[in-house]
């Protein structure tokens, strides 16, 4: 792979990345009748991309971003006292979203300078490409 595919792999990670923190931060506020229907927190789980540097020799070297799958946070949510809520069980409570805001602000700022540094990384390499050919044009 070139390094453009090691950029863009990273930078599609991060955007996956963003995504999933806006749905996470979208459902913040959502309420749920029962525990089971409340909205749980996901997160994308990567994974380093490896291949042979040549071949015959066994050094692995560093090629990308994949994506393993998003994974559902199995903390608690949230359950509150509200008989008068329309969402509000028989015993009166509802089920709050596990979302923690400032922890997907804190991924949010994150992921965006992590797809930052990919852009950074696929525009240096396409000016050095350009470069290294005007050289052979002198």
């Amino acid at each position: 792979m070139s390094i453009f595919d090691i950029a863009s792999s990273g930078m599609n990670a991060q955007m996956l990345r963003l995504n999933t923190t806006a749905s996470n931060m979208a459902n913040v506020d959502t309420v749920s009748t029962t525990a089971e229907g409340a909205y749980r927190a996901r997160q994308p789980v990567f994974a380093a991309m490896m291949a042979n540097a040549s071949a015959g020799i066994n050094n692995a070297t560093q090629v990308g971003v994949q994506v393993d799958g998003i994974e559902t946070s199995q903390a608690e949510v949230p359950k509150r006292y509200l008989p008068g809520h329309p969402m509000a069980d028989k015993d009166g409570y509802i089920f709050g979203s596990n979302v923690n805001a400032v922890e997907e602000m804190a991924n949010m700022i994150s992921a965006s300078r992590a797809y930052q540094s990919n852009a950074e990384i696929f525009a240096t390499a396409k000016t050095l490409m350009l470069r290294t050919l005007q050289l052979g044009q002198q």
